[in-house]
């Protein structure tokens, strides 16, 4: 299986692998209401859940190349936000599944387009035939509209509930396969 570059670039973002030294302005995202406002089962206010939730991420990037990603602002080097696939089933079929979350003072500002987007691209490129899914709540336009601009399109078929609800998928899968 093929390692996602570490870093890698966009036009404005740097995406690398999480550290032990980003514990804290991951928490810092996790812990905010307003970034968790719909996925309120992502909360994360304890400094030793972060660092065990970054042990996760990097115990996926070591058995599959890539996962969970920190995002930097290239010209600050401020972490502005978490994104990345990890592998998951859903209705029994493996899919990668896309996550971005990123600080409430960037969001407007294409951020979370730009890193999801990379990463698609990134997956399609060097894991053809996977399905990648961003799985949305049903109110989360904002986000919605993330997974559409990326190029994902609504796949009910792999809607699922989560942790805190419905989840709306999105996917790379084309129209009217299942």
């Amino acid at each position: 299986m093929p390692n996602q570059p570490d870093p890698f670039q966009t036009a404005r973002l740097t995406i690398r692998k999480p550290t032990a030294a980003d514990a804290i302005d991951v928490l810092a995202i996790l812990s905010d209401p307003l970034v968790v406002k719909r996925n309120p089962s992502d909360l994360v206010t304890d400094p030793t859940r972060v660092v065990a939730l970054i042990e996760r991420w990097l115990r996926h990037w070591d058995n599959h190349g890539f996962g969970n990603s920190c995002v930097f602002e290239s010209a600050t080097g401020l972490l502005v936000g978490t994104c990345g696939i990890r592998t998951m089933t859903v209705h029994g079929q493996p899919v990668l599944n896309l996550m971005y979350r990123f600080r409430p003072l960037t969001w407007g500002q294409g951020y979370a387009t730009e890193a999801a987007g990379a990463v698609v691209t990134w997956s399609e490129q060097n894991l053809p035939g996977q399905v990648v899914v961003a799985r949305v709540r049903p109110e989360h336009l904002a986000s919605q509209r993330v997974a559409t601009k990326i190029g994902l399109r609504r796949d009910s078929t792999l809607d699922d509930v989560g942790d805190d609800g419905l989840d709306w998928a999105f996917s790379n899968r084309p129209a009217g396969r299942t």
